[in-house]
């Protein structure tokens, strides 16, 4: 089983107008998908983050086509939730990815995050599946792949990416010191440890520490 992180960008000129809304308003720095569920007939609740204005969203949501309702809650954090009812059938964005949810051999993970003109996501599944739906996405979406790995475990859990060599470096120099403060340990130990070169040891050290701090900055809503 693979975890791939990717983007998508549609045309601006392209795209529906709520695309422009959530990934290219000047308004919104960024959009975040956190959740939904179908309500009555033909009808979804979505549910938002956002970074913004997000009276403006609501104004210019409501005027789009297929968007029924937007009811906001501010946090003190910056960030708004908007709940969103829509009709996916009458709005051409969601209908594209009803037609893409429809391919098995994957899931989407949430957030699905909309920032800088592109939809960045994470998929848990067959690259083959996903490259097939990709594949009957329109001319106007280019879709990008960042990174695919091999999950091992729970994908929601941080260290469920790291590979074994690098689930072994943290865990040494979680045993060293490598992490306290004052440092108690070096590269220099770990890689005694590991048997490894230095370098090495410090490669594996650095590649897993960038996955566990965006593991961590994708449950702060910080990042993806």
């Amino acid at each position: 089983m693979k975890l791939i992180r990717g983007r998508a960008t549609v045309d601006p000129d392209a795209a529906p107008r709520f695309y422009n809304l959530l990934a290219n308003s000047e308004r919104i720095a960024e959009a975040r998908l956190i959740g939904g569920n179908p309500t009555r007939e033909g009808v979804e609740t979505l549910l938002y983050a956002l970074e913004g204005d997000p009276e403006r969203f609501r104004a210019e949501a409501t005027e789009t086509p297929g968007i029924e309702s937007v009811d906001l809650s501010a946090t003190e954090d910056g960030w708004t939730y908007a709940i969103v009812e829509a009709r996916p059938l009458a709005t051409p964005m969601y209908e594209t990815i009803h037609r893409a949810r429809m391919q098995s051999g994957f899931v989407a993970r949430r957030p699905i995050v909309y920032r800088d003109g592109a939809i960045h996501f994470r998929v848990v599944g067959d690259p083959e599946s996903l490259q097939a739906a990709f594949d009957r996405a329109s001319d106007a979406v280019d879709v990008r792949i960042d990174e695919i790995e091999t999950v091992r475990g729970d994908p929601d859990r941080p260290a469920a990416t790291l590979s074994e060599r690098q689930r072994e470096a943290v865990s040494v120099a979680l045993e060293l010191g490598y992490y306290d403060q004052p440092r108690a340990a070096t590269h220099a130990d770990v890689a005694a440890e590991l048997e490894c070169a230095p370098a090495t040891a410090s490669e594996h050290l650095r590649k897993a520490e960038a996955k566990l701090v965006r593991a961590a900055m994708e449950r702060s809503g910080s990042g993806v």
